[in-house]
């Protein structure tokens, strides 16, 4: 019996319906699920059926973030593509090229976006957690929908990580931006929709059936309407400088991974486990997983 994708794709009364679909993993990103949302942005796009798009998580969460310890049959087809043509270097243990790092990293980081670039409507519909390159994912959506009991957050702010695509500033503002990235605060609901970075907030058993009654709205407007005020819109953000600010945040996010804190954090894995490492990175600001029950 074949496995389930682990990206579905469905067009149901106008809408394009994308939803990762790895509940037994928290929907946690690999390339093969990165591609398989890119490939499906690219369906709706292509639809003339669709007006407008919805991505959502199967199972208790949107995404975890990046999968940490993917297997073999994780690794999609992006992966084997070659991203920078330079010769192999045999390199001495511990060795870091930041240029291939780059270029693997970057093509998440334009994968991510092609929920900004699509000229239709695109919304996302967070329930359970998005953490870390989950929001990399989640802020490229032109709105949020959220449950009133899902958490957000970037905790690779601690130790392993920076944003790539970096929307952070241009959605909350200055202050807020800091707030969040320089501690990696987790944010709940209410909060998110008082600093803005999100557009709506619903029960959780309403979430699904709010996000496509408002999304199937669409349908009334010209698709070359919302293309238009949504290229206008985005072309403000772009002329500020997001691209040049994703690609340090990619670069960035490299050098964050090969500190030698974060080689330590990382060979915990292996020493003390996955659980245990999350623990002690979290535990101190008692959020995430680590928050106080009851």
């Amino acid at each position: 019996m074949a496995e389930a994708p682990v990206v579905l794709y469905e067009e149901r009364d106008s809408l394009g319906i994308i939803t990762l679909n790895r509940p037994e993993k928290m929907n946690t990103l690999t390339d093969t699920v990165i591609q398989g949302i890119a490939d499906s942005i690219d369906r709706a796009t292509a639809s003339p059926d669709v007006s407008s798009v919805i991505i959502r998580g199967a199972g208790p969460t949107f995404t975890a973030g990046y999968d940490l310890n993917p297997q073999a049959g994780d690794r999609g087809r992006g992966a084997f593509q070659p991203r920078f043509g330079a010769k192999q270097v045999d390199a001495r243990p511990g060795a870091w090229d930041p240029v291939r790092d780059y270029a693997f990293m970057g093509n998440n980081m334009r994968r991510f976006m092609k929920l900004w670039e699509c000229p239709k409507p695109v919304i996302a519909e967070l329930h359970g957690y998005a953490l870390g390159g989950g929001t990399d994912l989640l802020l490229c959506a032109d709105l949020i929908f959220m449950a009133e009991d899902a958490i957000l957050g970037y905790p690779p702010s601690r130790v392993y990580g920076t944003p790539t695509t970096m929307m952070w500033v241009y959605r909350v503002g200055l202050e807020h931006a800091k707030e969040f990235l320089l501690s990696g605060d987790q944010i709940d609901a209410p909060t998110a929709y008082r600093i803005g970075l999100v557009s709506k907030v619903f029960p959780k058993e309403r979430l699904s059936a709010e996000t496509e009654a408002y999304a199937k709205r669409y349908a009334n407007i010209p698709a070359n309407q919302l293309a238009l005020n949504k290229m206008l819109i985005n072309q403000a953000f772009e002329n500020m400088g997001l691209r040049t600010t994703q690609m340090l945040g990619t670069f960035f996010d490299g050098v964050t991974r090969h500190t030698e804190e974060a080689l330590r954090w990382r060979e915990s894995f292996s020493e003390v486990g996955f659980r245990e490492t999350i623990r002690r990175r979290d535990g101190p600001f008692e959020d995430y997983g680590e928050r106080p029950r009851g």
